[in-house]
């Protein structure tokens, strides 16, 4: 039996598959960038209470849904919360299909058209 990786190591695995994902800090915290430098996930480990998650770039509305649908599992993060940001605790059984889902998304908000294309979903809708 395989152990489970670290909900870091698993959620870095997620954010370098993508097209040209760059992993650096950013504010003491590890996090993901594409395009030039544009930020699409960071991880906040103990940096503003005593939880570990990460905080992802979100459409219009999944913020709002996923934090009244799942308040034990999603939050609105300071800072870029109001930018419709969501965070997803990583010290709860944790939904990996559903991380990895807000991850491609948020890389898709943030990433060039040219990387965009090979990762968004069918009937995604660009």
């Amino acid at each position: 039996m395989s152990a489970t990786p670290p909900p870091l190591d698993r959620l870095r695995s997620i954010c370098l598959a993508l097209p040209e994902a760059q992993e650096r800090p950013s504010h003491g915290e590890a996090s993901w960038f594409v395009g030039g430098g544009r930020m699409f996930v960071t991880t906040a480990d103990h940096h503003h209470d005593d939880r570990v998650a990460l905080w992802a770039a979100a459409p219009a509305g999944v913020q709002e849904h996923l934090v009244a649908a799942d308040p034990e599992r999603y939050f609105r993060p300071p800072y870029v919360g109001h930018r419709g940001w969501v965070g997803a605790y990583l010290d709860v059984p944790v939904d990996w299909a559903r991380v990895e889902d807000l991850v491609v998304d948020a890389y898709c908000l943030v990433a060039p058209a040219r990387l965009r294309s090979a990762v968004e979903k069918p009937g995604a809708g660009g």
